[in-house]
């Protein structure tokens, strides 16, 4: 059978090149001419087998659409956050896939993340003339403008419009730019005004200094530029249709993360329309996207649930069934079962259906079909997630690991980084990764002065190489639960504190789980020893350094940084080089309350393993509650007092359990009223305090859970058809499905007749692949299917670290869901970090918990 559809996929191929054969060679020959009629969309075009022309209209949503084509013009804003994130502007989807971004006026020929760009300042639509104005400004040259998209003539016109003539100080510094996927486009063609070559798939162009920044030189210019124009999924032209000169730029030159970029200059001494572009991209005639079949990509248990979840482009027809079907040891197939699916309604911008296979509950090797399409072979085993977690603990977790050197077989992931940790940071202080520091150090420590004792222990917070003091929290926490509710022993990892080495697949006769528990709080107990209190954590001091990709040990020269000696100059163990990292030490409810959180849970966890170590935790964490419980109470907004609350609740529940003092019992009663009015939030809280609270404590949650339970079944099951929260922010979200499916595990194992075990296994469905878009793994090397390519700090080789979690699906308005699997540079979608990774672990240990009792 296997056999079959490999010939059956082979010939649809076969066929589909059949049919465009005819059009591309009209494509080449239009090409050569230099004529601008390049491809269906363009004025004057006709139609063919494989393509036709297709008038782009607003439609509901407010964004230009035909059929295999999106033109969104500032849908999405720039970042506010996190500066460029490449969603805004003018953006196209081109038969599905985000190919372009960032259409709009801009100071640099191939902008980086931290380059100016404009401010927003309102966005009107006019349906009448199919057209979206966009006033937008850049201050600090007194200089506003509206960008104008209109759809016309069968493609789509972007125009820059001023009342005032280009400033001087802009004159052959501002373009109009417009950036392009470089991985839709690597080794495909591109012609401009005759003459042209192969996008290439690295950067190696001549550079040039504009404005004093470090630029590529073009790689072609002209009038007239076609992409791709042998490939009807990804053809587009654009055409400026005045006097200006198109300059075609290869961004990764400049920096690995930059795209390829379209651009004019605007010129100088005009007013009015003073550019103005015409976009043209080729459509697939009846252009319909492949179906997904969404499953779990590393299988199932074999008495939980089994739900296929189809995703299918609006315009597609639902085919007669699906088939699950078995794998034998010898290569044959047998059919299992067949149904037909069951429609859940449209999501977003697809239609669903629902596919359910819980019957079939024998082990073996399956895969599921509909239609031509057939996923990767994925198990039904009662220890399906025995090993899942493994590539966290053993590889992720490790290679994130601070002030460390870190082996695996014949690699050196990193040398033991930042030894010269850290510097007070200034006073009044912004950082561009959102740190701040406050108008005082809150410490004995002078603005830039050296900090000792901070170079021990932690995490590198995410794909960067900083310190978050929450997410070191969160690791700890998570971990410290691990431990405590299911004590998994493995041990697969060497890791020496004393030498700050560690060394993967390497086992030292140590629980790998309270290895890390303990380098997570030698940071946190450094803080406290080194100013007396949690601060926010530690962060680069150049941007230079926070750009950094490579081994983590040569950031900085691991030499403590000594204002009196020359900037090359050494003594041995200081040097005059300013490379130190900042500590931000500003003090924090928050901080503190979480490092108590994490402390007393640990204090718990490490008891066995290092009793002096365990002792230490709690003893600081039990000194830090009682200091912020001294001090005067701040004004806090009324938007973070409850996530405040939250945290100081997390700290008397693990205080109360390490130790059982009423003081801690007493402080989570005086929560009660809060915990009536928003049980959600504190739900997983509550549930582990239940063993060490009083009977009427209990008879006062009970009743809250029932009705809680339902209200979340009824909200996920008509949100989406995946039945969990998915996150419409400026970050994917998969940390908070995973969060979601552990609190309802805590809820369970203290309510388990109130509690639907399935909203516990649904979050690890979903981060295994059954979720919109893709049925991809989110988890790297877990599953058939898992990210290749992510954002760790390997990131430029476009690979992946085992056991990585990246953040996963992101929503641009109004309905399109994303992940890109062939571009790593997206860091909410695909950014490993570490707190997620700690909560992955335990999910995994948790359902697998659920499924073994």
């Amino acid at each position: 059978m296997g056999s079959k559809i490999q010939r059956f996929k082979d010939l649809k191929v076969q066929r589909f090149r059949d049919s465009v054969r005819g059009v591309m060679v009209t494509l080449s020959v239009f090409a050569v001419t230099g004529s601008g009629l390049l491809f269906s969309g363009c004025n004057g075009g006709g139609t063919s087998a494989s393509s036709m022309t297709q008038h782009l209209a607003l439609n509901d949503s407010g964004y230009f659409e035909a059929r295999g084509l999106n033109v969104m013009v500032f849908s999405n804003l720039y970042d506010v956050a996190f500066d460029d994130s490449k969603i805004s502007a003018v953006e196209m989807i081109h038969h599905g896939v985000r190919t372009i971004t960032n259409g709009d006026v801009r100071l640099n020929p191939t902008p980086g993340q931290w380059d100016a760009k404009p401010q927003f300042v309102e966005r009107k639509i006019d349906r009448e003339n199919q057209s979206i104005d966009v006033v937008l400004k850049y201050p600090q040259y007194d200089f506003e403008y509206i960008l104008r998209g209109r759809a016309a003539d069968g493609g789509f016109y972007m125009s820059i419009h001023a009342d005032n003539p280009l400033p001087e100080a802009l004159r052959g510094i501002a373009g109009l730019n417009l950036e392009i996927l470089p991985s839709a486009y690597f080794g495909k063609s591109y012609i401009m005004d005759g003459g042209g070559g192969l996008m290439p798939s690295y950067p190696a162009d001549n550079m040039q200094t504009i404005n004093g920044q470090n630029e590529p030189c073009p790689v072609s210019t002209g009038k007239i530029l076609s992409l791709a124009p042998e490939d009807p999924l990804r053809h587009i032209t654009v055409r400026s249709t005045d006097d200006s000169e198109l300059m075609l730029f290869d961004g990764r030159n400049k920096a690995q993360n930059v795209w390829f970029v379209v651009r004019s200059l605007l010129p100088s001494g005009k007013t009015g329309k003073i550019a103005e572009w015409f976009i043209t991209a080729e459509t697939i005639n009846n252009w319909v996207r492949r179906p997904v079949i969404a499953h779990s990509q590393t299988g199932y248990h074999p008495s939980q649930q089994k739900i296929a979840v189809i995703e299918l482009d609006r315009n597609d027809r639902p085919q007669s069934g699906v088939t699950l079907v078995k794998i034998h040891s010898d290569g044959s197939e047998t059919k299992v079962l067949g149904g037909k699916p069951q429609p859940w309604g449209v999501y977003l911008r697809y239609n669903y259906l629902k596919f359910d296979f819980s019957a079939v509950t024998e082990p073996g090797i399956y895969v599921l079909e509909y239609g031509d399409v057939r996923t990767e072979p994925f198990p039904i085993a009662a220890d399906v997630y025995s090993r899942a977690w493994h590539p966290t603990m053993d590889v992720f977790l490790c290679v994130q690991m601070d002030h460390m050197q870190v082996r695996e077989g014949y690699r050196i992931w990193h040398g033991a980084s930042h030894l010269d940790d850290a510097l007070q940071a200034p006073v009044n202080y912004s950082h561009w990764d959102g740190w701040r520091q406050g108008p005082v150090t809150g410490n004995k420590y002078k603005p830039l002065e050296h900090i000792p004792g901070l170079n021990v222990g932690g995490w590198f917070d995410a794909g960067d190489f900083d310190i978050q003091t929450g997410s070191q929290q969160q690791v700890v926490t998570s971990l410290s639960y691990v431990w405590e509710l299911f004590r998994p022993t493995r041990d697969e990892t060497t890791i020496n504190q004393r030498t700050r080495y560690v060394e993967i697949h390497l086992p030292d006769g140590k629980p790998d789980i309270q290895q890390q528990i303990e380098h997570g709080v030698l940071q946190l107990l450094a803080q406290v020893k080194a100013v007396g209190y949690p601060i926010n954590g530690i962060n680069e001091s150049h941007l230079y350094q926070y750009r950094h990709l490579g081994d983590a040990v040569t950031k900085t020269d691991n030499l403590i940084y000594n204002p009196r000696l020359d900037s090359l100059e050494s003594d041995g163990r200081t040097s005059g080089t300013f490379d130190d990292r900042y500590a931000f030490t500003d003090r924090t409810p928050a901080m503190s309350y979480g490092s108590v959180a994490a402390l007393a849970a640990a204090s718990r966890a490490l008891k066995g393993y290092d009793d002096a170590l365990a002792a230490e935790c709690l003893a600081t964490a039990i000194s830090v509650w009682k200091e912020e419980h001294g001090l005067p109470a701040d004004s806090v907004p009324e938007r973070f007092r409850r996530y405040i609350e939250m945290r100081e609740l997390r700290a008397a529940v693990e205080l109360l359990l390490a130790t059982g003092d009423a003081e801690y019992k007493d402080r989570i009663l005086s929560f009660l009223p809060a915990i009536k009015q928003g049980f959600g939030f504190y739900a997983d809280m509550v549930a582990r305090a239940l063993p060490a609270m009083d009977e009427s404590f209990r008879s006062e949650i009970e009743p809250l859970v029932g009705p809680y339970i339902e209200s979340l079944k009824q909200r996920y099951d008509q949100m989406n058809p995946f039945g969990v929260t998915i996150s419409t922010f400026l970050w994917g979200g998969n940390e908070s499905i995973i969060q979601a499916s552990n609190s309802a595990y805590m809820l369970c194992r203290v309510f388990p007749d109130l509690v639907d075990k399935e909203l516990v296994y649904r979050g690890l469905n979903y981060i295994y692949g059954c979720h919109p878009d893709s049925d991809i793994s989110y988890v790297s090397a877990v599953g058939a299917r898992s990210k290749k390519v992510a954002y760790g700090n390997n990131r430029a080789d476009f690979t992946f670290i085992a056991g990585g979690v990246v953040p996963g699906l992101r929503i641009l308005n109004t309905d399109f869901p994303e992940n890109k699997e062939d571009w790593p540079f997206l860091w909410s979608e695909n950014e490993y970090t570490i707190g997620i990774a700690a909560d992955y672990v335990y999910l995994v240990n948790a359902v697998n918990d659920l499924l073994t009792q």
